[in-house]
């Protein structure tokens, strides 16, 4: 008689690990951090922008760096290529440590993120090309409205005051993070023309030399930060965007824990470098990026023009429909039971707030359209009108389920017997459950007491005078 097969079903946005929640929540913070930064800087280049464009444009286009290594370059350059090769390089330790020790771990339960991601790439690029094909636009846009910017999304979530359990969270990192991954490849392959190969076979030696050096062990900043930026510098003359070399070191270095490690070398780099890439890369990158005109001439262009009309309506419909969407059917196919302390509402809030894709996207659309500075000021301002309206969309959506999330916050965070650990993660062990009887036998202790001394009082009070 063959064995009874397990009708049991896995569960889609359940409680993580505690390792991996203390993890994600302290990588949240620092991202909520920059967010905010971020939307500091993006709100004062609007500002600088269309009141004094004349010293803001003087400023984004100076130019500074050493010609006779091909690296006189402007300011705006030098945050797109130079500091956002940091905020890649800390997105290729993130993908590397969920592929190794995180949520991309186990293939059957990174299916779920992974689809999803996909399906909220594909599904704006989609929804772009077919807005500008019945626009007669240009296709080359196509790439603009899939990106997820996390550090944005996370600052929206800061300023409504909306709580968010860690498992929506942890979704939206993932989604992130796959969708950097992508991102990355997207570049890469579509926007790279031209290949210088000696730059690029030297950038690979480079490489070799950061990887070899990690594996023998060697320590100190003074020897990769040196080699790194040489490496970023080849890479930059190549031809090929310089920030993969940012991805590619990041993914070079390992992410899993040996025995007696509190972090792997990974992580512990990620948590030195995070503040730089989100406290001053990112928001440096938007101060010069994000400084387009925003009359009324031009919001109306944005939902006019099919170029720009495609990124706004990739952003708002195409990523809530594609993850939603993905995320659904996954779950469907797979057995997989949604988290009874959620509802697919919820999953669909979280969707459309990955529709905020700022700074990638503002990434990706200079590099679109290079040799039209008129439309790509005009796709800049759809990536900002496109994420604004998600943000919106999300925020009301999120707001509604506000009270519910912050319940589940709360119990998440419960410390009653004050271990440093919450209480949800032991409430399988005996011992925690001493020391709570523990604590309510002094607690009740006390309580008789002070009763005793009640009554006492109360008695001389009846008593006679």
């Amino acid at each position: 008689m063959s064995a009874p097969t397990s009708n049991r079903r896995s569960i889609f946005l359940g409680r993580m690990s505690l390792p991996e929640r203390n993890f994600v929540a302290e990588a949240l913070r620092a991202e909520t951090v920059g967010g905010v930064l971020l939307l500091v800087a993006a709100v004062a280049a609007l500002i600088w922008a269309n009141t004094l464009s004349g010293s803001y444009e003087a400023v984004r286009d100076f130019h500074l760096g050493p010609a006779s290594l091909g690296l006189d370059l402007s300011l705006q350059h030098w945050s797109a290529n130079g500091l956002l090769a940091v905020f890649f390089f800390v997105a290729g330790i993130e993908l590397k440590r969920e592929l190794v020790a995180g949520e991309l771990r186990d293939p059957k339960a990174a299916a779920l993120p992974v689809i999803a991601a996909l399906c909220g790439m594909v599904t704006p690029a989609l929804v772009y090309v077919a807005v500008t094909v019945l626009g007669g636009g240009s296709l080359q846009g196509w790439a603009v409205p899939t990106a997820t910017d996390i550090a944005f999304a996370l600052a929206v979530l800061a300023v409504i005051g909306t709580s968010l359990p860690s498992a929506l969270r942890a979704f939206l990192l993932t989604l992130a993070v796959v969708d950097d991954l992508f991102a990355i490849l997207i570049i890469a392959v579509f926007f790279t023309s031209t290949i210088n190969f000696l730059a690029l076979g030297f950038a690979a030696v480079g490489l070799a030399v950061f990887y070899l050096l990690l594996r023998k062990g060697v320590r100190g900043w003074y020897v990769y930060v040196p080699l790194g930026v040489v490496i970023w510098a080849l890479m930059e003359n190549s031809g090929v965007h310089a920030t993969i070399a940012g991805v590619a070191m990041g993914l070079m270095l390992r992410c899993h824990r040996r025995d007696g490690e509190t972090r792997s070398p990974g992580e512990h780099i990620e948590h030195l470098v995070r503040p730089l890439s989100a406290g001053l890369a990112v928001p440096l990158f938007a101060l010069f990026s994000a400084g387009v005109s925003l009359s009324g001439g031009a919001v109306h262009e944005v939902f006019t023009r099919p170029e720009t009309l495609g990124v706004v309506l990739g952003l708002i419909v195409g990523k809530a429909l594609g993850i939603f969407g993905g995320t659904w059917c996954t779950a469907r196919f797979t057995r997989a039971e949604l988290n009874p302390d959620l509802k697919w509402p919820d999953v669909f809030a979280v969707a459309s707030l990955a529709g905020i894709g700022f700074t990638v996207s503002l990434l990706i659309g200079e590099l679109a359209f290079a040799g039209d500075a008129a439309l790509t000021a005009e796709i800049k301002a759809s990536v900002l009108v496109g994420s604004l309206l998600a943000a919106v969309f999300a925020g009301v959506l999120l707001k509604i389920r506000n009270a519910k999330y912050k319940k589940l916050t709360e119990d998440e965070e419960r410390d009653e017997d004050q271990d440093g650990i919450p209480d949800v993660y032991e409430l399988d062990k005996p011992e925690y459950h001493l020391r709570m009887a523990a604590i309510h036998e002094a607690k009740a202790a006390e309580h008789r007491r002070l009763a005793e001394v009640a009554s006492g009082t109360h008695a001389g009070d009846d008593g006679p005078a």
